[in-house]
């Protein structure tokens, strides 16, 4: 049986840059970087009508990092309060949040 939303789920136009991304998170540990990225991910896919498999995953990210949303969120505020979360990655314009 393939999942659905009513027969409209959409592929967010972002997916084939974020999958990438993802896959990282599975496979790593609660970096304040990691934090930051599964934060703005979450943020990102909250409530999207598809990309289950993204969702389920960044969930799974969650739970293997013995986080609630509410948690993750919390930190990433310190974190991003404190400031230099993404300047290694040497961008001079903000990150993206779309």
């Amino acid at each position: 049986m393939t999942e659905s939303f009513n027969g409209k789920d959409q592929q967010h136009p972002l997916y084939n840059r974020d999958r990438p991304s993802i896959d990282i998170l599975l496979s790593q540990e609660p970096t304040d970087y990691n934090l930051a990225e599964l934060a703005r991910l979450r943020i990102r896919y909250q409530g999207f009508p598809g990309a289950r498999d993204t969702q389920r995953d960044l969930d799974q990210v969650l739970q293997r990092w013995g986080l609630t949303e509410s948690d993750l969120f919390e930190k990433t505020r310190q974190l991003h309060d404190v400031g230099g979360i993404y300047k290694s990655r040497g961008k001079k314009e903000e990150q993206d949040w779309n």
